[in-house]
């Protein structure tokens, strides 16, 4: 019977966590062992016994619990500490910024752990259930709109009253992308008008069809990767974008930018002299200011004012909804899981499957993944082998 490890989250201020009451119940249906780290569920306002009631078991120990399990869920990379404790052939399920840390690739792949990485889940339609990016960048969407609501010396929506007509605030959105999308229905329904620059054209229909306006830019070149995320682009497209997209910027009450390239800095879009000419009391909220930030004057994890502007730096946005952020990504985990286990509980890992081979990073101490290889120049991994299986005894 596999044993299911879900620690607590280390990371400062982290709120999440990689199982709900509800997964955990499913996990042991499947005739799983499941060990929490008590407090675990703390910051998304589960408690030890919900957890408990549904037939896990708390632990203390967190080393420990590492060295038993068979299988580790997690949401934040690893520490060095975490990685030691784990057994060799234990499988680990999180978000480790595979394409950009090599120090733990490398460190997980020397301590013979099988990773999964949760940012590498292909975006093809069977995996949906499992894109925690994008079940992430909803919530994150949201939340940048009510921050910047709350941020502003004024109202979102037009109001007519006896003493005159309050106009409505202008937003613009750069990407749209999840985050940005749900950023347009969000701020239209707080009553904004909303404009929004994207370097992919095809999204124009999406961006209309919830009420914003497409801020069109000419472009030649295909925007768009295979896995449907924006491509880098040059720097004479983006210094035409920065043309067209300046004077919508520099009238706007809210920008709230989301563009993020996979494994590279996030690109800068909104420079120093763009925030020099907004209006005084204006925001910007940076979505990714974890990779660098879209704006140059983004401070990583803080809330700064730069002429008169404030600019929202806010890292692990989602955490700050934990309740549903935990549980969008608690199901994502166990739909991972689900999809790699047969009816007694085995977990298959065969690399000939689309979501096995765009997801798995390491196995059996060595980089299997293509992309994460030419990201760190790791040797090539070898063609897929024939499916292999975790036994129930690990």
């Amino acid at each position: 019977m596999p044993t299911v490890f879900v620690p607590k989250e280390t990371l400062a201020g982290e709120t999440r966590v990689a199982a709900t009451p509800d997964t955990v119940a499913r996990l042991v249906k499947h005739g799983m062992t499941v060990q929490i780290e008590s407090g675990a569920g703390t910051g998304s306002q589960i408690h030890d016994q919900d957890y408990e009631k549904a037939g896990a078991s708390l632990v203390n120990d967190a080393s420990a619990a590492y060295g038993a399990a068979d299988l580790i869920l997690k949401l934040h990379p690893p520490t060095d500490a975490e990685i030691s404790a784990m057994r060799s052939g234990s499988i680990l399920v999180s978000f480790i910024q595979a394409l950009t840390d090599k120090a733990i690739v490398e460190k997980l792949c020397q301590q013979g752990v099988t990773v999964f990485a949760m940012e590498l889940i292909p975006r093809i339609t069977r995996a949906q259930k499992m894109d925690a990016l994008s079940s992430q960048a909803n919530l994150a969407g949201y939340k940048a709109v009510i921050m910047a609501a709350d941020h502003l010396p004024r109202i979102f929506p037009m109001l007519t009253t006896a003493a005159g007509t309050i106009q409505p605030a202008h937003v613009v959105i750069m990407g749209a992308g999840v985050a940005g999308l749900q950023a347009i229905a969000t701020a239209k329904r707080l009553g904004a008008v909303v404009e929004v620059s994207d370097v992919r054209p095809a999204v124009k229909e999406q961006v209309e069809s919830l009420g914003g306006k497409y801020i069109e830019v000419p472009t030649d070149e295909t925007a768009e990767d295979e896995g449907g995320y924006a491509k880098e682009q040059s720097e004479e497209f983006l210094a035409k974008q920065r043309e067209v997209v300046r004077k919508k910027i520099v009238k706007a009450d809210v920008v709230i930018t989301t563009a993020a390239i996979p494994g590279r800095p996030a690109p800068k879009l909104v420079t120093d002299d763009m925030v020099e000419e907004m209006p005084m009391g204006s925001v910007i909220v940076d979505l990714a200011a974890a990779t660098g930030g879209n704006c140059t004057l983004t401070e990583r994890g803080e809330v700064v004012v730069k002429h008169g502007v404030t600019i929202i730096g806010k890292l692990e946005v989602p955490a700050l909804v934990p309740t549903n952020a935990t549980m969008v990504y608690a199901k994502n985990v166990l739909n991972l899981v689900e999809d790699l286990m047969d009816k007694e509980g085995t977990l298959h890992i065969d690399r000939s499957d689309e979501v096995v081979d765009g997801s798995l990073v390491c196995q059996n101490q060595q980089v299997v993944h293509k992309r994460v290889c030419e990201a760190h120049g790791f040797t090539a991994p070898a063609p897929a082998a024939e499916a292999q299986t975790t036994s129930e005894e690990g």
